[in-house]
């Protein structure tokens, strides 16, 4: 039996959680036959997220996936003992999920993302799109603990390219409509959104909206956050890390033990823009961004 803990609403807020199903089908594994799944969907409320790790404690699953880092550090929390395979880490290292990388030490493995990493790149990005720009809004989730790393790491690229980063940390949806008139206050010239809000909330169409609204060019790296309306998405290839998910949970299953196999990284990154978006916002899209990007919106 395994367990799955995500920070999402349900399945449907989270497309990734179906290229597990099929990276587990695809290694002989099929929920219903031969193998039990039970799904625990925190609904963007950190203390579902622990109820929920204690009771697949309890049902003494074999594995817990969990999805993004409030789900991995509830799944931390509630054993040492059960294998728990990281879906979607932020920074498996810096959140100190493990030792380190090449042999985690412990009970949990799975793939690190990278993502506050990516900071750098995000900035450079908006940069090029929008050359004068000084003043940039960072969107984050109070209730991830990662968001103090993406926050810090953007800081640090952004005072190292004369950006300066104006903090927007909310803990609901509800206060998404505030946060954006307060960037527009202190006039932010363009905003980052931590991948959890599209990975994990299903809240990305409504911010990308809310950019729009505001005059205000987006990225993330959260999946398919430029399919939604956002101006750009810049990240790991999501579907791709599922796929190797399900290979961890199999060689756990078959008696693997996570102490002892390495932490992953992404090697698979994507650049989608929508020029839907960029028209929306008056924005003249540079060729040298067309020119790199995989895919663009038209």
């Amino acid at each position: 039996m395994v367990g799955v803990l995500s920070a999402s609403a349900g399945p449907g807020a989270s497309a990734t959680i179906e290229s597990f199903r099929r990276g587990m089908s695809e290694l002989g594994w099929i929920d219903g036959k031969n193998l039990r799944v039970e799904y625990r969907w925190g609904a963007g409320k950190a203390e579902n997220l622990a109820e929920f790790a204690a009771e697949l404690v309890r049902m003494k699953v074999e594995v817990i996936v969990a999805s993004a880092t409030p789900s991995i550090a509830a799944a931390k929390a509630a054993t040492t003992t059960i294998p728990i395979v990281m879906g979607t880490a932020a920074d498996a290292e810096g959140s100190g999920f493990v030792a380190n990388l090449a042999r985690p030490g412990g009970n949990i493995t799975g793939v690190s993302q990278m993502l506050p990493a990516l900071s750098g790149k995000r900035l450079e990005l908006l940069k090029e799109i929008v050359p004068r720009m000084n003043r940039v809004a960072y969107l984050g989730w109070a209730a991830d603990p990662a968001h103090k790393l993406f926050l810090r790491q953007t800081q640090d690229a952004g005072a190292h390219l004369k950006v300066s980063i104006q903090p927007a940390i909310i803990s609901n949806a509800g206060e998404l409509p505030a946060a954006f008139a307060a960037m527009n206050k202190e006039r932010a010239q363009a905003v980052i959104v931590q991948p959890l809000f599209n990975n994990n909330l299903g809240l990305g169409t409504q911010i990308a909206d809310l950019a729009v609204k505001h005059k205000l060019p987006s990225i993330s790296d959260g999946n398919s956050f430029a399919d939604g309306g956002g101006l750009i998405f810049y990240g790991p290839d999501g579907q791709a890390i599922y796929s190797r998910i399900a290979s961890y949970v199999d060689r756990i299953l078959r008696g693997g033990n996570p102490a002892e196999m390495a932490v992953e990284q992404p090697q698979k990154f994507q650049f989608v823009v929508n020029m839907k978006t960029a028209k929306s916002l008056g924005i003249k899209m540079p060729q040298t961004i067309l020119l790199r990007a995989d895919r663009v919106i038209e």
